[in-house]
């Protein structure tokens, strides 16, 4: 599919162990402000949670702005961030050797076939979770600009590990005190006996030399009815979160609402009734009120005025320190697989890049419905448009003054 030179894009380059990675952003309007101390906040979050590796130690995340913001706002041109590696050993074949024994779940052998190498380093460099780091600081200008531009606010936090699971619910009007209780605990998680029971399930899978994975949850508030597509396939708003969040490493399911527990239930007690409430017109809701969320803010592939809800599964990191069955490519003879320094939880870390690529998603579908060249022009669209909606019902084809009252 050809993107747009217009649309809000995004791409990353960088190996775990080059220089530096690199993030380009495309379609941002001139007038945003560019805010590194939010963009480095949210790139040391990143690099936080209770069961890290000792990489986290080495590097100190902070983007470098190379292009496309002037003064610290944005001028229309593509916008280009730097964030160095510390940890810079590529071509260091002492300390960064080949791998010829791959790790199961890991991109290792796939990718040495597809390139026709035995040595697994080449692909596992790109395919590392430290290129997150630069989707982190590029999709965090998507953030940006919901907030600015659009009044949309977005939240992550770690649902559960393994089987440690906090129960505490989410709302907007709670949203301050839920960051709060989140940025307190070491797993990113909403409750303090739910973070002890993470870290010692944490604990024990080191002792154990294994690893252990989790949910993470990202909630969006604050979007109209009607952001998405239903005319297109790759238009659909929920489709292109889905792809967003697969493409997060080691992520391996994505749900909207209900998701799988759709298929446990009658049509009554999964769609959610629609009422009208006349006071709440100036509400994202445009008035459209629910009294529950399950199909998670979207419809048919458009939003509909009620919080978006998206869960993403990540599975236990691949690399083990007790390693795994495996083959040497070289001798096709049986070998545990070859050790990499890594974590041996990262759901906090990745509850950071889905909130970012989740809202980098709902930001792109704004633009495509109220982009201009300037953030001045793209507010004023945006607000026009939601003028023009509380006016419903009149004649479409008749100027906006002849609305029927």
């Amino acid at each position: 599919m050809t993107i747009p030179s217009n649309r809000l894009s995004y791409q990353t380059a960088g190996e775990s162990h080059g220089p530096a990675l690199v993030a380009t952003i495309l379609g941002v309007p001139a007038g945003l402000t560019i805010d590194t101390q939010v963009i480095n906040a949210e790139l040391a979050r990143r690099q936080g949670g209770y069961g890290r590796g000792g990489r986290q130690k080495l590097e100190t995340d902070a983007i470098e702005i190379l292009t496309g913001v002037r003064r610290g706002v944005s001028i229309g041109a593509p916008i280009t961030f730097l964030v160095k590696n510390r940890d810079s050993r590529l071509d260091d074949l002492e300390r960064t050797p080949a791998v010829y024994r791959p790790r199961p779940g890991h991109a290792d052998l796939a990718g040495s076939i597809k390139w026709l190498t035995t040595d697994c380093r080449e692909t596992l460099e790109r395919a590392s979770a430290r290129e997150t780091a630069a989707r982190v600081a590029a999709c965090c200008v998507g953030r940006l600009m919901l907030k600015e531009i659009f009044g949309v606010e977005v939240f992550g936090f770690v649902r559960s590990i393994l089987d440690a699971q906090t129960k505490v619910e989410v709302s907007h009007d709670k949203l301050s005190e839920l960051i709060e209780a989140r940025n307190a605990s070491e797993t990113y998680t909403l409750d303090a006996a739910t973070t002890k029971r993470q870290c010692d399930i944490i604990r024990q899978t080191k002792a154990d030399k294994d690893t252990v994975g989790g949910d993470v949850e990202c909630h969006v508030f604050g979007c109209p009815p009607g952001i998405g597509s239903s005319m297109n396939w790759y238009d659909k708003l929920d489709a292109r979160i889905a792809y967003a969040v697969m493409g997060i490493q080691a992520f391996k399911a994505v749900q909207l609402g209900l998701g799988t527990q759709c298929s446990q239930r009658l049509g009554s007690q999964v769609h959610d009734p629609i009422e009208y409430d006349a006071s709440k017109i100036h509400e994202p809701s445009l008035g459209f009120v629910r009294s529950s969320n399950n199909a998670g803010g979207t419809e048919g592939g458009m939003t509909n005025g009620q919080p978006i809800v998206v869960t993403g599964t990540m599975k236990p990191i691949a690399t083990l320190l007790q390693g795994l069955p495996s083959v040497n490519l070289n001798t096709k003879q049986a070998q545990d697989s070859q050790y990499e320094r890594s974590d041996v939880c990262a759901v906090s870390a990745a509850s950071v890049v889905m909130e970012h690529v989740v809202a980098f998603e709902v930001a792109s579908a704004f633009m495509e419905k109220f982009g201009g060249d300037s953030v001045i022009e793209t507010r004023a669209n945006y607000e026009a448009f939601l003028d023009v909606a509380r006016a419903l019902p009149f004649d479409r084809t008749s100027p906006p003054d002849s609305v029927i009252t």
